[in-house]
């Protein structure tokens, strides 16, 4: 997703200013936020998470510094920040463990080096839970008193809030609804990390759905998404969407049945925490409330949750897709580092 937040001017903004990093396999989205979450500026740099983790604190760290002179903001004036990450993480020593889409950053202590780089204290959160806290702050949950957030992208990613908590957990994983159970069969699905057999990641991420269709391309299933696979250019879950959009039977039958297992690790959250709301993110919304299959997509997902839950529960779950798009990680970083400013 590209970046969609208003830029507000310095003389709208109201202090005090937090830093919001959230880093990804691809970009890394480094943003200033003001104390009632809006954007005063914004640069998405690029990961190479070939490199070595160092270099890219201090790639946030001059990234910070140009934000904060381009709108001539004192540094100094800048409270704190947060960082967001993909697990998995330990949270009590700051820590990246051995996140699979950043090989060369395992086992390296991100939150004092960000600190230490850009010169400001910074707080450390699980980059999911951060998107999470972003909803629940300033996004679809402004309302709420907690919620479930799924993330849809290259994985699933999770985060719960419960009357206004983050859910970190003992181990640094809690709310990571991306590997909960959703098919306990034997041969069940793997997620694409290695392991978590019949976990909701191995058939609900963007590329869980990529590699269902490509399967179904190998076994000759009749779908225009055979002609993409002739060309050798490997089918992503955005063609299967375009198909789904083109009416293609197959692709609409693959997001339905990716909305089926949705709908079933929708319930397992929804039983734990009963939250009122439940909010959809990441890239792969299949267009969102704009698009005809957005909405049987969201559909499909509430149906399911209908026929597994108790009808009040159902009543009392909103399932809705998320506001704040691909920003939602930097800003809810930036909310987490106004959270733990305020508390000290």
């Amino acid at each position: 997703m590209s970046f969609s937040q208003p830029i507000i001017s310095l003389t709208e903004a109201e202090a005090p200013f937090f830093w919001g990093v959230d880093i990804g396999g691809t970009n890394i989205k480094v943003g200033l936020v003001d104390e009632r979450g809006r954007t005063l500026a914004f640069q998405s740099i690029h990961t190479d998470p070939s490199t070595k983790p160092h270099v890219a604190c201090l790639r946030i760290a001059e990234t910070c510094r140009s934000l904060a002179a381009n709108i001539a903001l004192p540094f100094d004036s800048i409270a704190r920040g947060c960082l967001g990450a993909p697990g998995p993480i330990c949270l009590k020593r700051g820590m990246l463990l051995n996140p699979t889409n950043l090989p060369e950053w395992h086992q390296f202590p991100i939150q004092q080096a960000v600190a230490e780089a850009v010169g400001t204290d910074f707080s450390f959160i699980n980059d999911a839970n951060a998107a999470a806290f972003g909803e629940f702050w300033v996004g679809s949950g402004v309302d709420a008193e907690s919620l479930v957030l799924l993330t849809l992208g290259t994985g699933v990613g999770g985060g719960i809030i419960s009357s206004g908590n983050l859910i970190n957990g003992s181990n640094s994983f809690g709310s990571e609804l991306g590997h909960v159970v959703v098919d306990s069969r034997p041969d069940a699905r793997l997620c694409s990390w290695g392991g978590g057999r019949g976990q909701l990641e191995a058939y609900a991420s963007a590329s869980a759905v990529a590699l269902r269709a490509r399967e179904a391309v190998a076994e000759g299933v009749q779908t225009s998404l055979s002609e993409i696979g002739m060309q050798g250019d490997p089918l992503s879950a955005k063609d299967v969407y375009l198909a789904a959009v083109a009416g293609d039977p197959f692709a609409l039958s693959l997001i339905d049945d990716t909305a089926r297992y949705l709908g079933i690790g929708i319930t397992c959250a929804v039983h734990t925490v009963d939250p009122g709301l439940v909010v959809l993110g990441g890239a792969m919304n299949f267009g969102g409330h704009e698009c005809a299959v957005g909405g049987r997509f969201l559909q499909g997902i509430s149906d399911e949750f209908k026929s597994r839950t108790f009808e009040n529960v159902f009543h009392g779950t909103r399932i809705a897709f998320a506001s704040l798009g691909g920003d939602a990680g930097y800003i809810g970083a930036a909310g987490i580092a106004r959270q733990d400013y305020l508390a000290t």
